[in-house]
């Protein structure tokens, strides 16, 4: 069965950044916040919360529609797969993504873009993400 990213308890995130650096470790084997595809911000000021920039999993994702290389591609049950090699970097998928989630890379001016591959699941030490089945808080 499909999943997709979700975030479930957000409000015990302590911005330990593990997620961000476990995705760029699996994607582009090194550490970097930069390069994450998941972004954990605050809302602004000392005292504010948490927020965690995930991508959607979208069943119909604009950002592949909008892509005119096909480099990326609608994934099965929710999400899209980045074929790296297509993609020329005219960030069509950033401007499409619903969620504003998709950044370009800094490096190598090709988007920042979640593969719902789900390491940074596995590093959150709170829980605070989850790969939820289609259907049960995914897109």
């Amino acid at each position: 069965m499909a999943r997709v990213l979700t975030v479930r308890h957000i409000n015990r995130c302590i911005a330990c950044y593990s997620c961000m650096l476990a995705c760029t470790r699996a994607v582009y084997g090194q550490f970097s916040l930069v390069r994450s595809a998941i972004q954990i911000r605050t809302r602004g000021g000392l005292q504010s919360k948490l927020a965690a920039d995930v991508c959607l999993g979208c069943a119909e994702p604009a950002c592949a529609r909008a892509c005119p290389r096909e480099a990326l591609l609608s994934r099965k049950g929710g999400g899209v797969v980045f074929i790296r090699s297509r993609c020329d970097g005219c960030a069509a998928c950033v401007e499409a993504c619903i969620a504003r989630v998709i950044r370009m890379d800094p490096e190598d001016g090709r988007p920042i873009v979640c593969v719902q591959c789900g390491t940074c699941v596995r590093y959150c030490p709170h829980g605070v993400l989850a790969m939820a089945a289609v259907g049960e808080g995914g897109a």
